[in-house]
C-alpha cells in the first residue's frame, strides 16, 4: 500500500466532493458518484447516506478498489472498511467540514452512514 502525499491529502481535505468509480467484476470502471470527501488525520474517508444498501457501497464490494477525482488529485484507490473505532474522528471531520449545510450533514452522521464509512487508500 503506498500513502498520501501532503499534498494529496490537503488538496482531497479541501475539496468540496469526490468523485468516485468503482470497479466491475470484469475491471472495467462504473460511472462516477459525486459524494463528500473527509480528511482525518493522515486518511481519506467516504460514506454512504443510504449505508451498505447504498447503490455505490454495494458497487465498491464486488473488488474493493477504483478510482477517485478530488481537488486535482487523480488515483487508483483501494476501498478498506474502516474500523468503528475510527467512526468518532470521521464524524468529526463531517462535522467541521460540512456543518453548514445544517439540514444534509446529519444524514451521514447515522448509525446507517457510519457503517459504510470506507477509508480510501492509494494504490
Amino acid at each position: 500500500m503506498a500513502d498520501w502525499t501532503g499534498s494529496d491529502l490537503a488538496e482531497i481535505g479541501a475539496a468540496e466532493e469526490l468523485a468516485l468509480r468503482s470497479e466491475r467484476p470484469d475491471g472495467t470502471l462504473r460511472a462516477p458518484v459525486t459524494m463528500w470527501v473527509v480528511r482525518s488525520g493522515d486518511r481519506v474517508y467516504v460514506r454512504s447516506v443510504k449505508g451498505t444498501g447504498g447503490p455505490w457501497y454495494r458497487g465498491t464490494q464486488s473488488r474493493r478498489q477504483g478510482h477517485i477525482e478530488a481537488g486535482g488529485v487523480d488515483r487508483d484507490v483501494a476501498f478498506r472498511e474502516a474500523d468503528p473505532g475510527e467512526y468518532t474522528d470521521v464524524d468529526a471531520a463531517y462535522r467541521d467540514k460540512y456543518g453548514r449545510y445544517t439540514t444534509i450533514i446529519d444524514n451521514v452522521l447515522t448509525d446507517r452512514a457510519r457503517d459504510s464509512t470506507l477509508r480510501l487508500e492509494p494504490r
